[in-house]
């Protein structure tokens, strides 16, 4: 069957402020040292199982033209452009009924655009074990990332050991984010898995799901189908999407159907949810500091520090981010880089939406 992709690119990557803008969020700029961006490498990274005309990026219709910067290769036609954020569930559904105006059916893999994975062939084979389980009948196939610590900022995903197709496993339940206690718990436990938000099924598979647990948009994404190719299709999909319920996949689809199938994943994961992430996934120095730009460090010690041309001072600081652009600094305790979008909400209700 043929394997198509979907990156979902519509986000805005708050919580790397200040170097992720309204105009320019965390999906399209470069987080490791090689320079290439985070969609670039999303993109690069499953050509050998995806072909470029079959892959296609949904994302924010202001961020077109730098999708098609970036992706030059990929055809105009495959960047979608939602009209309004609807979260993923009308997302995922757009990108279905493109793929299913293309093919009478195809597998389709759904990823976010902003994840970093350390060993690509790894990903690949697990990537081609959820399509083998995905093609057969109508499963609904994600990727679980074994844990190695107790997170307590991502979701985790309950499945049976004693349920199995090949290396994949019977999902019990989806389990929102949990305290450190109870995140503890999961970890010794063994049979819960990081919700890491990849998902891979039969585009005929997620449609009929779609139109038994979200009718209303169902509805609206088969007039979105009709209109495809059409000179009406620009005003279909602004008046349709608009009218959609805001629903993510997972609780609009994943934890109410049947068949779902998870399938372990150890290939050095990361969902660069903030400005921590930098701290693994770029080298430190022997003081367990992250720098990058025009720094000079005394005393200071397991930090991330960023900027470009100014001169960067830091003395005596510990677990510190301190990220300089042109025209904002940021100055943030570890402990507190969740709270970062918080001074984005500060800044539009002073309504200073030049920083944003």
């Amino acid at each position: 069957m043929k394997v198509t992709a979907m990156i979902m690119a519509g986000g805005r990557g708050e919580r790397f402020w200040p170097k992720s803008r309204k105009s320019l969020p965390k999906q399209f700029l470069s987080l490791t040292d090689d320079g290439v961006t985070m969609i670039q490498d999303t993109v690069s990274r499953i050509l050998p199982l995806v072909d470029m005309e079959d892959i296609y990026i949904v994302t924010n219709r202001d961020y077109k033209e730098l999708a098609m910067e970036q992706l030059p290769e990929l055809p105009e036609e495959n960047i979608l452009c939602e009209p309004v954020g609807r979260n993923t569930a009308p997302c995922v559904g757009l990108a279905a009924m493109h793929i299913g105006n293309k093919y009478d059916d195809a597998l389709m893999i759904v990823l976010p655009s902003d994840h970093l994975i350390k060993y690509n062939s790894m990903f690949l084979n697990v990537l081609r074990d959820a399509c083998a389980v995905a093609e057969k009948g109508e499963n609904l196939t994600t990727i679980g990332i074994t844990p190695n610590y107790p997170e307590t900022g991502y979701g985790y995903i309950k499945f049976d050991p004693d349920q199995s197709e090949g290396r994949a496993y019977g999902v019990e339940r989806f389990v929102e984010k949990p305290d450190l206690k109870t995140a503890k718990k999961y970890l010794a436990d063994e049979s819960y898995l990081w919700n890491s938000g990849m998902f891979v099924w039969k585009v005929s598979t997620i449609l009929a799901d779609i139109e038994k647990y979200i009718p209303n948009t169902y509805a609206g994404l088969v007039k979105i189908k009709e209109a495809i190719g059409t000179e009406e299709q620009d005003a279909v999909l602004e008046a349709e999407f608009q009218k959609m319920e805001s629903e993510s996949i997972d609780y609009g689809i994943m934890e109410k159907a049947d068949h779902i199938y998870v399938i372990p994943g150890t290939f050095g994961w990361d969902d660069v949810g903030s400005w921590l992430a930098v701290g693994r996934i770029r080298s430190t120095n022997e003081f367990g500091n992250t720098v990058q730009g025009n720094v000079i460090t005394v005393e200071t010690k397991n930090s991330i520090i960023e900027g470009t041309d100014k001169l960067i001072a830091a003395v005596g600081l510990k677990d510190i981010i301190v990220v300089d652009t042109d025209d904002a600094l940021l100055i943030c305790d570890k402990g507190h880089a969740g709270d970062i979008k918080k001074v984005l909400e500060n800044l539009r209700i002073c309504n200073r939406n030049e920083y944003i």
